[in-house]
């Protein structure tokens, strides 16, 4: 149930055990609300322990903000609220100021995520999901989301996931999502970052990195609204890092369909290199994709595979791609690209991959580098 919110909030600080009394009805106050029922108030729970933080998502409201101390904490069971927080009420999990929190899933039983978010207006920032069983952390048909300097490693399979019905204005900014490997199926589904199985529009992925997984960089497989991707890098995904002999993960820096849906995504500004498969690619997505000022590097496919549908390509570079600049169909629509006639190749002002992999800026925005740049504005990625 979302409960609306006055013009007023109150703003209280709890300790761990003051706030879970609230959360169970003590004292007659609901976590999340005032005393008067009548406007939503802020309380911030502060976290140092494993249990404290499981209890504190369980039992979050609207206005609840969980602070998690510095450390590696260790879930027993999925990290899971089906709690809404409203527009100015956001439920918040954050690290506690600028303090380096792990969430390590290396106790949670044989396929358990890591983390499951099933509410509306969550706001979660600043810290990493690794080793998770399964997938590392997970939205479903959430309104309002955002999640923001958050690590997703090591995962069991896809990092990070939007998925469901309903997945409406959600924003993933500067996600780091690397090394996901899912054993069971030999590659074939760890994708650094899924939004799969649903819809809903107005969602946004902006400042990613997309990098080593078993399977895809970005995958958008069987969903049906339209997703913008913006100023994200995906490189080195599907290769067999993991000794697999059996490995049959994919590789695609940007999958951007399949399954049968037919939608146009809106994806600007990016790059994908070292690749298994293609840069960028349909996947059998119909739909008029647009795709403008991107970049595909040295992938072992196509830099751009875009061969059945009606996507819409102009401004893309593409260099050095083992099978072809691009590969288009009849009824894409493709304009001042490098392949287009009369379009001038222009010089890389690096090829040195090293700094894309260094630290992000103090903001949390990409690291700054001169990797496939070319000085211009007129054409490919800007790689910030």
């Amino acid at each position: 149930m979302r409960i609306g919110t006055g013009r007023h909030r109150r703003t209280r600080t709890l300790s761990i055990a003051a706030a879970v009394a609230l959360a169970s009805g003590a004292g007659g106050v609901c976590l999340g609300l005032s005393t008067d029922g009548a406007s939503a108030a802020t309380t911030t729970v502060t976290v140092s322990s494993t249990a404290q933080l499981e209890t504190a998502v369980k039992n979050a409201a609207a206005g609840t903000v969980i602070q998690v101390r510095a450390g590696t904490y260790y879930p027993t069971t999925t990290l899971k609220s089906t709690a809404n927080g409203t527009s100015s009420a956001r439920i918040t999990l954050q690290a506690y100021g600028g303090e380096k929190v792990r969430i390590d899933g290396s106790k949670l039983p044989a396929g358990s995520w890591l983390a499951g978010i099933y509410g509306d207006y969550w706001t979660v920032q600043n810290l990493t999901f690794r080793n998770s069983p399964a997938q590392g952390f997970v939205v479903t048909s959430s309104v309002g989301g955002i999640f923001r300097n958050l690590v997703t490693a090591s995962n069991g399979d896809s990092g990070f996931t939007l998925r469901g019905d309903g997945t409406t204005d959600n924003l993933v900014q500067n996600l780091d999502s690397y090394l996901n490997y899912d054993a069971a199926g030999h590659g074939q589904n760890a994708d650094g970052l899924a939004i799969k199985f649903g819809s809903g529009t107005g969602n946004r992925i902006t400042g990613a990195r997309l990098y080593n997984n078993a399977d895809d960089g970005v995958d958008l497989w069987q969903y049906s609204s339209s997703v913008t991707i913006d100023h994200t890098w995906a490189f080195g995904n599907g290769r067999n890092r993991w000794n697999d002999t059996a490995f049959e993960g994919n590789g695609n820096g940007f999958k951007l369909g399949g399954g049968g849906a037919s939608v146009a995504h809106v994806v600007n500004n990016n790059a994908a290199w070292d690749n298994n498969l293609h840069g960028f690619t349909e996947n059998s997505n119909t739909g008029a994709i647009l795709l403008n000022r991107n970049t595909a590097y040295s992938n072992a496919q196509s830099g751009f595979y875009f061969a059945t549908g009606k996507a819409r390509l102009a401004r893309n570079l593409a260099v050095g791609n083992k099978n072809g600049l691009s590969k288009l169909g009849s009824s894409t629509v493709s304009a001042a690209n490098n392949w287009d006639s009369g379009i001038v190749t222009p010089a890389l002002k690096s090829t040195d991959a090293t700094a894309a992999y260094g630290a992000r800026q103090s903001n949390g925005s990409l690291p700054a580098t001169t990797f496939l740049t070319v000085g211009s504005t007129a054409i490919g990625s800007t790689m910030n």
